[in-house]
């Protein structure tokens, strides 16, 4: 009789090829899925084009520029010529070696991480592997995926496989259901502070319990995207009917006969009752009325506790994958709709988050709410308590996408820089930022 075994377990020896000789414990796993994108593939489509090879199943791989495209009208082209020149580069290759695309102009293009499971490429029991570290996203999808290298990337394109060594499986349990305002960014947060940034190295995490089983899928792919931050290699959430559900019907996904045999192998993946993990720890229980997440920001640590009954929330609103489409089907959380609209002087995200129809923050976030903490975007309560000017943020240094154009009367953004001239004289007074935080916009 074999012995239990863990979902990671089983998708991995489904797709061992051989083990490498005189490697040790190194082992030639065979690639379903290979995503790439503009960054990282040029350099191995050079490196295929001087060896003379050719990509070994240009059907199991898919390519999206992602990372340079533009976030206001695409039409008019890309005017950086660095990145221009990546993007370029990218569909010239993917002509020459007849790789499937999704032009920037397409209505499927994405977020590389988000295609996958939107256009149903991403399937449970699949090894999916992309050059880009947060590809374990798709471990939502019950899938092993992680992010490789460009030498990688290259080894991949020539012959589907790649060497590597077994992770070790780390099992993470979280039952209890979330309270009004807390999302499983926090979820993922509230683990890593526990387990530290380096908890995960070496292994591969599984999570379990009903706060994951609870979750939307749209959920489930924060918690995994967000696996490498504690250093593991990826996460996993164990197909179920609810996984099912989300990948049947859409543009890649299995048809008629294909489709019921993919699902009772899709049944089979969930970990055995008395599976053998190599780190185990005591369940968690999700308080529905609390959760404490460490936002990470412009050098400094923000601590930040949700509060029942909306006291202090906060909110990461960039960097979710759940967004777009989504949406519209009712999968939201905050503040109540209607009160954000688009708009001169709003703060906002660009398009292309989902399949090309996610158009900036999401619905319900006021302007004057918002502020720019590095690269992320956060929702404060104006009763937040504020640091002292010795750790002020300085505000002159506004991105242009975040400032309101000049006035026709006056040369200067109102409350903006003014370009070695003086400031406004009737500006406003209001509330400083915490330090590594620029407001942006919007009177309180």
């Amino acid at each position: 009789m074999a012995p239990p075994r863990t979902l990671f377990d089983k998708i991995w020896e489904n797709h061992v090829v051989a083990p490498q000789q005189g490697e040790g414990t190194t082992y030639l796993i065979y690639i379903d899925l290979h995503l790439i994108h503009e960054v990282t593939t040029p350099q191995a489509f050079e490196g295929l084009k001087l060896a003379g090879r050719k990509v070994r199943r240009p059907d199991a791989t898919m390519a999206v520029a992602d990372h340079n495209v533009p976030t206001s009208d695409r039409s008019r082209g890309i005017d950086d010529p660095e990145s221009r020149l990546q993007v370029d580069t990218l569909e010239r290759y993917v002509k020459e070696f007849g790789v499937p695309y999704f032009a920037v102009d397409s209505i499927s293009q994405g977020i590389v991480h988000i295609i996958g499971p939107e256009q149903g490429l991403s399937q449970p029991g699949m090894t999916i592997v992309c050059g880009d570290s947060h590809t374990a996203t798709h471990g939502a999808m019950g899938a092993l995926a992680f992010g490789i290298g460009t030498s990688e990337v290259e080894h991949v394109l020539a012959t589907q496989t790649l060497i590597q060594a077994p992770a070790k499986n780390m099992l993470i349990e979280v039952n209890g259901g979330l309270g009004a305002g807390v999302s499983p960014k926090d979820v993922i947060l509230a683990i890593i502070g526990k387990i530290g940034t380096a908890g995960g190295t070496g292994h591969v995490f599984e999570y379990a319990g009903n706060t994951f089983r609870d979750m939307s899928m749209e959920g489930r792919m924060t918690v995994c995207n967000m696996s490498i931050e504690a250093g593991a290699r990826a996460g996993l959430v164990a197909p179920d009917e609810k996984t099912i559900a989300y990948v049947m019907g859409r543009p890649y996904s299995p048809k008629g006969a294909a489709w019921e045999q993919a699902v009772a192998y899709w049944r089979t993946l969930p970990s055995d009752p008395d599976a053998k993990y190599n780190k185990q720890g005591r369940p968690l229980e999700a308080r529905g009325d609390a959760a404490l997440a460490r936002i990470h920001g412009a050098g400094a640590e923000y601590a930040a506790r949700r509060r029942a009954g909306g006291a202090r929330v906060h909110r990461l609103v960039h960097q979710q994958p759940h967004r777009g489409s989504a949406r519209r089907r009712g999968d939201r959380q905050g503040p109540a709709r209607g009160r954000w609209r688009a708009g001169a002087g709003r703060a906002r995200l660009g398009p292309g988050q989902a399949s090309g129809r996610g158009r900036g923050p999401r619905p319900g976030l006021p302007r004057s709410r918002v502020r720019v903490a590095g690269a992320r975007l956060l929702e404060l309560h104006v009763d937040e308590r504020r640091q002292g000017d010795e750790r002020r943020a300085d505000r002159l240094n506004l991105e242009p996408q975040f400032r309101r154009p000049p006035g026709q009367e006056r040369q200067d953004p109102p409350h903006g820089p003014g370009n070695g001239r003086r400031r406004c004289r009737h500006r406003p007074p209001r509330r400083r930022a915490p330090a590594g935080l620029t407001e942006v916009g919007g009177r309180r």
